[in-house]
């Protein structure tokens, strides 16, 4: 386990975080979100599949590298979107670091129940049940893009961080 996580799934990390990057530098901040916010979603039913398919390393290196590349995917395009959000330069710093705790706040507190579901349903349904939690997030970028909030932040045309 330990050789896949810190083997593979650093490797993924950071050919996912360059890929984030390119994701950001080629698409709207918008489409970004949308790539970002759905890759991270769907890369969950790997480990729906490994818990189907039971202990197999090759099948845990492909959840893990699965994981890591969208989740470093998903990270790059967010700090993109948390750093257009901060446009004095005076505040930035403070800006930015208050947005990164709030986001941090549904992962660290939301997350204390998860082992109680995974319990309750079996690992298979829990990671379902993982990409249908995602549904939300992805209702409120698209409700955000329907109001022009994107537009405020003059990013709708390709990314500028």
């Amino acid at each position: 386990y330990a050789a896949i996580v810190k083997g593979v799934g650093l490797a993924a990390t950071l050919i996912g975080g360059f890929a984030g990057g390119y994701v950001a530098r080629a698409w709207s901040l918008p489409a970004s979100l949308w790539i970002g916010g759905i890759l991270q979603a769907i890369a969950n039913l790997a480990f729906s599949w490994l818990a189907l398919v039971g202990v197999n390393q090759w099948a845990l290196a492909l959840a893990i590298t699965a994981e890591n590349f969208t989740s470093a995917i998903g990270t790059v395009i967010f700090v993109a979107y948390l750093s257009a959000l901060c446009k004095n330069p005076l505040h930035t710093a403070t800006q930015y670091a208050l947005l990164t705790a709030l986001a941090a706040v549904g992962r660290t507190y939301l997350s204390s129940g998860a082992g109680y579901v995974a319990k309750a349903t079996g690992w298979p349904l829990f990671f379902i049940i993982c990409v249908l939690v995602a549904i939300p997030s992805l209702v409120l970028l698209g409700w955000l893009q329907r109001r022009g909030h994107f537009d405020g932040l003059g990013l709708n045309g390709r990314s500028k961080t």
